[in-house]
């Protein structure tokens, strides 16, 4: 069985070619569990090869488990047969369910235009970084980010969210998925916390995923209702103040004020406020950042480039009270910054040459074009006498509520039998509640452009008709 003709001419090496071989025969079962094999000058001496050939296919054979080398004794040949049986392709395929009707218009709020990016303005500034040639590049950065980069944000959030920080209190990091699991590691997995019911459906899982305790805020028509969270022993709320996802509610200052309060009450309170899209308000002047409004050291500010610049910007920063500066870098600073420093310093450079707010402003003309779009395509057509918009404020999507009948699963069903995708509200509740809304469904605009708008809209108009 191990007599063969090698191809000396072939590109594949003699070694590499007996050991296809020799692995070949055990798999097919030609060489039996427990056989033993030729010796190695033996065998070398059979097929006129070097011994030192030989001994390198054995030796890859042994390392993958088919042979056993025996001291003394010699190569014996490994058990791997399989004990399972495959499963009938057929079978497989009639299990297959039919194919729905394809999604040719998908209103999801996760989406960025990423076609207006400025990509020459960010190829520019990436060539700069990578010409001055900084030992910076390859020098392992702060666990907390690049300073140059930390002083940029900094700079940022006094100009436009009225913040009064330093590059020490920000921690940059690869997403707030992340920099949420290190607030956890740093408030402690024991503490009880608040998310808002409904809300982002990922954040309740990141908080379960770090085994902390999770408790149900509440939502009324001014956001987060602190006067309905007694009875949990709750210590720290993640909130979302300034454009609440999915309701769209911007919180007035009476109920920030409200939290606020709440947090200085008791000792070790605090509030995580996630600004994840601030950017883009369409009506009156920016609304200020909660932590802008903190006295006592209870916020934690947390924001991301991802609505901002591109899904696969995977930058995000928070910035921590001054208090807790410490505590993070006496508890995590033996962590590595998660955010390449090419991208820190290529980001850093686009936000001190005023590119960054120059695409903000952009961004924020072309989603409220294809906001009132929307709205004004749902107002003029056939749905103006069954759909109720909300949530136009700010943001990348809108509110439907839907008075046809249908409740939200026949909603949604009929219209994606018309190729259109939406989403129910009921579905970014994590936590049940006896009034969950049955005819409301979420629709983002941001990843459609204007034809595609008007277009999704006539479907939904034949979907709910």
């Amino acid at each position: 069985m191990l007599t063969l003709d090698l191809d000396t001419n072939s590109k594949t090496p003699l070694y590499l070619q007996l050991y296809q071989h020799i692995k070949a025969e055990i798999l097919s079962g030609h060489l039996k569990p427990g056989e033993k094999l030729p010796s190695k000058r033996a065998l070398s001496a059979h097929l006129k090869l070097s011994v030192m050939t030989v001994e390198t296919a054995y030796a890859q054979l042994v390392a993958e488990g088919y042979l056993i080398a025996k001291p003394g004794s010699g190569y014996y040949v490994a058990d791997v047969r399989m004990d399972w049986e495959p499963i009938p392709q057929t079978d497989a395929i009639s299990m297959q369910a039919q194919p729905e009707p394809p999604i040719r218009y998908d209103f999801k709020t996760n989406s960025v235009d990423t076609a207006d990016f400025p990509f020459s303005v960010w190829a520019k500034l990436s060539r700069e970084v990578l010409s001055e040639g900084s030992r910076e590049l390859l020098n392992a950065c702060h666990p907390q980010g690049v300073l140059f980069l930390r002083q940029k944000i900094a700079d940022y959030l006094k100009a436009f969210r009225g913040m009064q920080v330093s590059p020490e209190q920000i921690v940059v990091g690869a997403g707030s998925e992340y920099l949420t699991g290190l607030i956890i590691q740093l408030l402690g997995r024991d503490n009880a916390y608040g998310v808002e019911n409904p809300g982002y459906s990922k954040i309740y899982e990141i908080f379960c995923a770090n085994t902390a305790r999770v408790f149900p805020i509440p939502m009324d028509v001014q956001g987060a209702n602190v006067d309905a969270i007694t009875g949990f022993g709750l210590r720290v709320l993640h909130v979302t103040p300034s454009h609440h996802f999915p309701l769209g509610i911007v919180m007035p200052i009476a109920r920030r004020m409200e939290l606020l309060q709440w947090a200085s009450a008791k000792p070790e309170r605090y509030i995580i406020e996630d600004d994840y899209d601030s950017e883009f308000r369409y009506a009156g002047r920016p609304i200020p950042a909660l932590q802008s409004l903190d006295r006592n050291e209870t916020v934690i500010y947390i924001n991301t480039f991802t609505k901002s610049l591109a899904p696969s910007m995977r930058i995000s920063y928070l910035v921590l009270p001054p208090h807790l500066c410490k505590r993070f870098t006496a508890k995590l600073g033996f962590y590595s910054c998660t955010v390449p420093v090419f991208e820190q310093l290529t980001l850093a450079k686009f936000m001190d040459n005023a590119h960054f707010e120059t695409h903000i402003a952009r961004m924020k003309r072309i989603y409220k074009q294809r906001q009132q779009v929307m709205c004004e395509t749902i107002r003029a057509g056939k749905l103006r006498n069954i759909v109720t918009i909300s949530g136009c404020d700010a943001g990348m999507h809108l509110l439907l509520t839907v008075h046809n009948g249908m409740k939200q699963n026949a909603l949604l069903t009929t219209a994606r039998q018309c190729g259109v995708q939406v989403y129910g509200l009921s579905s970014y509740y994590s936590f049940p509640v006896s009034d969950m809304p049955d005819c409301t469904v979420v629709a983002g605009f941001s990843g459609l452009d204007e034809t595609q708008i008007r277009s999704g809209i006539e479907a939904l108009e034949q979907a709910w008709l």
